[in-house]
């Protein structure tokens, strides 16, 4: 009985042992993705007259992005995606938006690099139903040209490099970006630093799946946890 009795003992001292090397060495849970959209403390729009849209995000709300004015100086910090525009601010016709975009501090909030930049040809803002088109430079050379219809389409992939958009001496760095949408005629430009880097026929904007018309209101676009000031701005007739 003593050698039962032992080789019991011994068979429940390896399940045991096992049990513990197995939980040892389960792997650990992952971390929580570090570009998900992070809520800004105290946020909310406090530009007089100007509203906002978020993208979708789950548990966040347009008050989790922050829209301040300074002086002459428009001051955003994000939190989930947004754009921000002011109903009063609508172009028809041949026109120019543009703006100075100010990254002070390159990737400040998040992982990778995070773009910016003009918005045009809104309409239905604020609903389910909105369209307008955009161009947002990166602070690493590249840049997007992107819409949403209401669903949101792509005109230049994933993004582009082009050596008219500044980068970052490295993260944490100053970086500033001059961009403008123009439309003249039947063309739709956008220009960063003085450079068209995009064009696109309206034929390719104004259709189904996309924009309604390139007439509408204009305001800013910013992707989401970025930190960024603006200036300058102004929309002009062509």
């Amino acid at each position: 009985m003593r050698l039962v009795y032992g080789s019991a003992l011994a068979i429940t001292v390896f399940f045991i042992s096992t049990s513990i090397g197995v939980r040892a060495q389960a792997p650990a849970p992952k971390a929580a993705n570090p570009d998900a959209s992070r809520a800004v403390a105290d946020g909310g729009i406090f530009v007089p007259g100007w509203n906002g849209k978020i993208d979708p995000a789950p548990g966040l709300t347009l008050e989790s992005a922050k829209f301040a004015l300074e002086g002459n100086i428009m001051k955003v910090t994000t939190g989930p995606a947004v754009t921000y525009w002011n109903p009063a601010n609508k172009a028809a016709g041949d026109y120019t938006v543009k703006a100075t975009f100010f990254e002070p501090k390159f990737q400040n909030l998040n992982s990778h690099p995070h773009p910016y930049g003009i918005m045009i040809a809104g309409n239905d803002m604020g609903t389910a139903d909105q369209t307008f088109f955009y161009c947002a430079p990166y602070g690493d050379g590249k840049f997007i040209a992107r819409g949403f219809g209401p669903a949101a389409f792509q005109m230049n992939g994933r993004g582009a490099a082009n050596a008219a958009v500044h980068k970052a001496a490295g993260i944490g760095e100053p970086v500033t970006q001059d961009v403008a949408i123009s439309v003249k005629g039947g063309r739709v430009e956008c220009s960063i630093n003085g450079t068209v880097v995009a064009g696109y026929d309206k034929s390719e904007l104004v259709t189904a799946g996309k924009l309604k018309s390139t007439d509408g209101i204009y305001g800013l676009r910013f992707a989401h946890n970025t930190e960024v000031q603006v200036t300058g701005f102004t929309m002009t007739k062509n």
